[in-house]
């Protein structure tokens, strides 16, 4: 373990070393360097590793998304939120780097009080919708889609994300079936329920559990009526629970 610890130090001096003699680190080489520090519980060298990552390569959704999962077990949102602010002000069209800084966004609800996270949760749907202005994408919809369910139906935005999930869902009934696709079938369904259109979410949950026939969720919603139903998606939709924002599903499935 201490050999491992001590790799994890070494390389990301030399990563550092190589920028402060005019020779860059690759991206790839930065953040492999970063996951090997992280996985031996040195979150300080790994942090620094992913951002000199980011830097060199903002829109790899990859990099952003490991460095945020990292920032999260460090608990060091505010880091996060300020490299991001900084990546996407000098890389302004990079659509996945606006991604992952909404996200980031997302990743500091559960640590705050509830007038700041929906301070927090109004500024990721801004990133997420620069991000679908700069280059729509099927992760883009979804994204702010669902994050338009967690609102309370008095500030109107659940039939919002109900069309920017059926923009999700049009994309991938158009490609491959992927496994992340589920949860669309889910998210749509509840903006549906959420919309008061109870027979159109049982239809898109009867349809997700026949592409996905092993899903819990999609089994636990079928499954209920009334007040079940409704204390069961509540539940789903609690501002105070982390979201997982893990993006990993998307090129593990590739």
């Amino acid at each position: 373990m201490m050999r491992a610890i001590q790799f994890g130090h070494a390389a990301a001096a030399l990563i550092v070393g190589l920028a402060a003699y005019g020779a860059p680190a690759s991206p790839e080489a930065s953040f492999q360097a970063a996951q090997k520090a992280r996985a031996t519980g040195d979150l300080t060298a790994a942090l620094a590793g992913f951002e000199t990552a980011l830097a060199l390569d903002p829109d790899n959704i990859r990099y952003g998304s490991e460095y945020r999962q990292a920032a999260i077990q460090a608990k060091e949102y505010e880091r996060s939120l300020k490299f991001f602010e900084k990546l996407v002000a000098d890389h302004p069209n990079s659509a996945k780097a606006h991604l992952n800084y909404g996200f980031a966004y997302v990743d500091k609800i559960p640590a705050a009080g509830s007038i700041t996270q929906v301070i927090l949760a109004n500024t990721a749907l801004t990133e997420f919708t620069r991000s679908i202005d700069i280059s729509p994408s099927w992760i883009a919809y979804y994204t702010r889609g669902n994050s338009y369910l967690f609102w309370p139906k008095v500030f109107l935005r659940a039939p919002l994300g109900v069309a920017d999930l059926e923009k999700a869902y049009g994309m991938q009934k158009a490609g491959p079936k992927r496994t992340y696709h589920v949860r669309v079938y889910i998210s749509l369904g509840d903006g549906y329920w959420k919309t008061d259109n109870m027979d159109k979410a049982r239809a898109i949950w009867t349809e997700g559990l026949r592409e996905f026939p092993d899903n819990a969720q999609l089994k636990a919603r079928l499954a209920r009526n009334g007040d079940d139903l409704k204390t069961y998606i509540d539940n789903e939709l609690d501002p105070n629970k982390r979201v997982d924002t893990n993006l990993q599903e998307l090129w593990a499935s590739e």
